[in-house]
């Protein structure tokens, strides 16, 4: 029970002094990954930046194991966001450690993942998720419609510019590329349409991307608006609770 508390509990200062601990691993890991792509390094630098990788990932490791013993749901942890971002900070050192194939050692460039900890450890952010699973049913529908538009796009501007730049936009799926970055409102220019047609459907698709963008930074707002009351009202009753405790 104890151990359940300093590792999930952050009111308590074992809590606290816990994920700070953490954290501060979480930043040293992150700043060796990047030291080791300094070029020059003598091979005592790489052996240190090395000891400092197996010590992050034994912590990382033992963190890990200890946050599955104390869930409550060991599978629901597992496979959870935070749980799955957790196994993917050490699982590639496991993957290629002791071996030199070089397609394994890709997996060592996956530590990077690490800094997405960080997002464990933040309340702004575990609001933010929060948010994200309170509104996941208009945002899946919203990823729907807009997978839809970009193929519609990708079509009407194949039909508009094939005949003219059938270098640029070959087929449907090489206009995919512009529809992206088109009602994303990026607009790269690397692609641009050069027919009447081609300019009037650019014109309407930019006036859509507008909307796309909007949309989901709505229902976000929405969400987090919703999950802040939801917060501040558990405040409360949590302090009238109290109040009533010590009368």
């Amino acid at each position: 029970m104890r151990i359940k508390q300093i590792v999930e509990d952050t009111s308590t200062p074992a809590g606290r002094i816990f994920d700070a601990a953490i954290l501060i691993l979480i930043l040293v890991s992150v700043a060796s990954f990047s030291l080791e792509t300094l070029p020059g390094l003598s091979s005592q630098q790489m052996q240190w930046l090395r000891w400092v990788e197996i010590i992050t990932v034994a912590i990382f490791t033992i963190e890990y194991t200890l946050r599955v013993a104390v869930a409550t749901s060991r599978r629901g942890f597992i496979f959870s966001f935070y749980g799955l971002i957790d196994l993917i900070a050490i699982l590639p050192f496991y993957v290629s450690f002791g071996l030199d194939f070089r397609s394994l050692r890709a997996f060592r460039l996956l530590r990077v993942i690490r800094v997405f900890k960080l997002t464990g450890y933040h309340v702004a952010v575990r609001r933010l998720h929060d948010a994200i699973m309170l509104a996941k049913e208009e945002l899946l529908v919203y990823l729907g419609v807009s997978i839809m538009l970009v193929y519609v796009s990708a079509v009407g501007i194949y039909y508009f510019e094939h005949a003219v730049q059938p270098d640029k936009f070959l087929s449907i799926f090489h206009s995919l590329w512009w529809a992206i970055v088109t009602l994303t409102t990026v607009g790269y220019g690397d692609v641009v349409p050069i027919t009447i047609g081609g300019r009037l459907f650019t014109f309407f698709i930019l006036l859509i991307g507008l909307g796309i963008v909007a949309v989901p930074s709505g229902v976000l707002a929405s969400a987090l608006s919703e999950v802040r009351d939801h917060e501040a009202k558990a405040a409360e009753q949590k302090k009238r609770t109290a109040g009533n405790g010590t009368l």
